[in-house]
């Protein structure tokens, strides 16, 4: 009975998601939006739990309906999941805390912040968070909706595997190596931003996600994404200013900024520790020092 409620309070969770434009806190211009971790509104996915429960933080899209959609989802100290599928794939990222997600037979495998999985459509699995770690959160993405969550008697193979990579097992490439990254006046090995390609396709009108790492003091751009561009801060702390705006906002992990057009993104990595950024562009971005 107790997987029952679980599955009908997840399977409804486009009810509470919101839209983009209804952050509270956030910086937007005709092309670009800015929200801060702390202008994200959560709900409990399942209302029966309460806090006790995962709670959900919606940053762009509407999980209800056929359009990419960000989330932040937090998951109290402790907590497991029952086995169930999803109806479409998902994209995810640790960024706080340590998650476990996978087969219900497998091995507990801690993921923690940096971490990347993917969760087919239709596989049976779980998802834990580690208890000794206090709040454990995570960024998902999914490409398409509504998302929904149903019983593990409704599995099927869709031909995707999942993946698993703990942070310290990410291949970071220096920006200057790649083709699909323009960064103006930089060589491979020196102190400039690094790639790790995650997914997708690499051409000009290709969708594709990475990771981008910028050192601790970098103060530059971020431009592309003619058609997208979303990024979410996963660690260290960084500064990004709208066009025209007169001070720039601090972006936390768990903040992100995006744009539907070309736009040039001003972010400044504070602090002593690099920033690392999930990116989910169409086709290439640029990336440029002051």
């Amino acid at each position: 009975m107790r997987f029952s409620i679980l599955a009908v309070a997840l399977a409804v969770f486009g009810a509470l998601a919101v839209p983009l434009a209804a952050s509270q806190g956030s910086q937007s211009s005709e092309t670009v939006v800015v929200v801060p971790r702390e202008a994200v509104a959560f709900q409990p996915l399942n209302p029966a739990r309460g806090d006790a429960g995962p709670q959900a933080g919606v940053l762009w899209g509407d999980i209800r309906e056929d359009v990419p959609t960000g989330t932040i989802i937090r998951f109290q100290p402790g907590f497991s999941s029952p086995p169930h599928i999803h109806n479409i794939t998902y994209r995810a990222v640790v960024i706080s805390g340590a998650v476990h997600n996978d087969d219900p037979s497998a091995e507990l495998m801690w993921m923690g912040p940096g971490s990347f999985w993917t969760q087919p459509a239709g596989a049976t699995h779980i998802t834990a968070a580690r208890e000794d770690v206090g709040l454990s959160s995570a960024f998902l993405e999914i490409q398409q909706g509504p998302y929904l969550v149903q019983p593990k008697d409704r599995a099927f193979a869709n031909g995707e595997f999942p993946v698993n990579v703990e942070a310290d097992n990410i291949v970071w490439i220096d920006a200057a190596d790649v083709s699909w990254v323009d960064v103006p006046g930089t060589s491979a090995g020196s102190d400039e931003a690094k790639i790790a390609f995650l997914w997708g396709d690499l051409s000009e009108v290709g969708k594709n996600g990475s990771f981008l790492k910028l050192p601790a003091g970098f103060e530059g751009t971020i431009t592309g994404g003619n058609a997208w561009l979303r990024a979410v801060v996963i660690e260290g702390s960084a500064t990004h200013q709208v066009s025209g705006a007169s001070e720039a906002t601090l972006l936390n992990p768990g903040s992100y900024f995006g744009s539907q057009a070309a736009a040039v993104h001003a972010v400044t990595c504070t602090g002593n520790d690099p920033c690392i950024f999930y990116l989910s562009v169409t086709g290439k971005y640029l990336v440029s020092r002051s």
